[in-house]
């Protein structure tokens, strides 16, 4: 085994405050084997996700580091394209049963090196290595540490992993076709360690979306449901299988389990967007518009960047009266969605939602043309058809309103929380069309 690790003194954290912004660039592969970039991007995450729970750091979202992915830009640049005061980049080379990588943390004003390592081990010492590089970073940025080790949750076997990083990045994509490959890869770590708490937890997302999105059937409410109860019984302490878990009982109506297994992932790891941001999903679908609001709110504390937890926050807010709050939030989600739209002129959520908040500012044109570049990108994508409809109905347009939340119906999303308690279609509620629309939903 080999390490080197070299620090440097260049952190004075004035530089930093209040707070410093990381990017985790993703990884290099640099081995000759090309399928194992899946590898190198679950390297990448897996750091990534570490260092978003080390408090007083602000770790940029995937989404947004990953758009950049083909654009070959240098580490520098793309810090400035991020915003970001740091970059962590990485080369891997895995072959034989051994992982080398190379790290680097960067500051971006200056081009300084600020803290670097070099690994070679053994391939089943990645979540070991994982760790110390997460560990290391926030040390050089002068930040506590993160409250919970990258093993948790792991497997022991490197297939599982293999397996398992693909799924993960497979649903990231959020397409039909997509989350059901993840599935498949999820059912292959699983087969390979029944134990896989991880694999569990993205078994169990997988079927959720595919309940919500495309086929409100049993079959996919069952395998949700039982997928996040065998993450909890291999592991009970993992915060992402009480969000899978909570997720999963709420599209079963089982309502108050699901907000006591959101707040016990709150409870076990208080930096997990995802526990908060579904959490007030689930409020938001139920009518709690004031619980909806602080816990997306709370959301976006941990991820500022987030466009999606500040204009959902917004449309809270608004229906709770405080017009002048929700107005300043819709600006600044607006604004967070240009940056998304910047890094990714094809990313149809920051689109659509971007044009809700505008045509709630009363920016009704330039919404619609927000909303029309989403449409020609996903025509036939069930969750930007509701939102197609909510924003045709804030627009005055009840006809093309109406067809697009057919058009949503009969592609999938059939939550009848949704549909009652979205305030953007209260100009609709009276419609025979939209009477007999509910009458189809579960």
């Amino acid at each position: 085994m080999s390490v080197e690790m070299t620090p440097h003194s260049d952190t004075d954290s004035s530089d930093y405050a209040p707070s410093p912004r990381v990017a985790v660039l993703p990884f290099v592969n640099s081995s000759d084997d090309p399928d194992q970039d899946y590898f190198c991007d679950g390297v990448a995450v897996e750091i990534l996700l570490s260092l978003t729970r080390a408090p007083g750091l602000n770790v940029i979202a995937r989404s947004s580091v990953f758009a950049l992915r083909g654009e070959q830009l240098s580490a520098l640049d793309a810090g400035r394209r991020l915003s970001a005061t740091a970059v962590l980049t990485g080369q891997v080379q895995r072959s034989d049963g051994r992982v080398r990588m190379d790290v680097e943390l960067i500051r971006v004003s200056t081009g300084r090196r600020l803290w670097s390592g070099v690994f070679d081990r053994d391939v089943l010492d990645v979540f070991i290595i994982q760790d110390e590089v997460a560990g290391a970073v926030v040390e050089a940025l002068g930040v506590p540490g993160p409250g919970r080790t990258i093993q948790g949750g792991q497997t022991g076997n490197v297939n599982a992993y293999d397996y398992y990083v693909r799924g993960r990045e497979l649903y990231y994509e959020y397409s039909r076709t997509s989350v059901e490959s993840a599935a498949r890869c999820f059912e292959d770590a699983i087969g390979l360690d029944g134990t896989y708490t991880l694999a569990y937890c993205g078994l169990a997302d997988c079927f959720s979306y595919l309940y919500m999105y495309v086929d409100s059937s049993e079959e996919f409410l069952d395998r949700a449901m039982r997928a996040s109860t065998m993450a909890l019984e291999f592991n009970s302490q993992l915060a992402e299988a009480w969000a899978s878990r909570g997720l999963a009982v709420s599209l079963a109506r089982q309502y108050e389990e699901s907000e006591l297994a959101f707040e016990k992932a709150i409870e076990l790891d208080p930096q997990l967007f995802e526990a908060r941001f579904l959490y007030a999903r689930v409020c938001f679908a139920q009518g709690k518009k004031d619980m909806a609001a602080r816990l997306f709110e709370e959301a976006n504390r941990i991820r500022p960047e987030d466009f999606q937890s500040l204009l959902l926050a917004a449309q809270s807010i608004d229906e709770l009266g405080q017009k002048m709050r929700a107005a300043e939030l819709r600006i600044r989600g607006i604004a967070a969605a240009e940056q998304r739209l910047g890094l990714d002129p094809t990313a149809t959520r920051a689109l659509y939602l971007g044009a809700n908040g505008l045509v709630a500012l009363g920016e009704v044109d330039r919404g619609l043309v927000w909303l029309e570049r989403a449409l020609t990108i996903e025509p036939d994508e069930p969750m930007l058809l509701y939102n197609a409809g909510c924003i045709f109905a804030l627009a005055g347009n009840k006809t093309r309103c109406l067809d697009c939340l057919e058009k949503a119906e009969a592609a999938g999303l059939r939550q009848r929380g949704w549909y009652e308690n979205d305030s953007n279609l209260d100009s609709v509620r009276d419609d025979p069309r939209f009477s007999a629309l509910l009458k189809k939903l579960i």
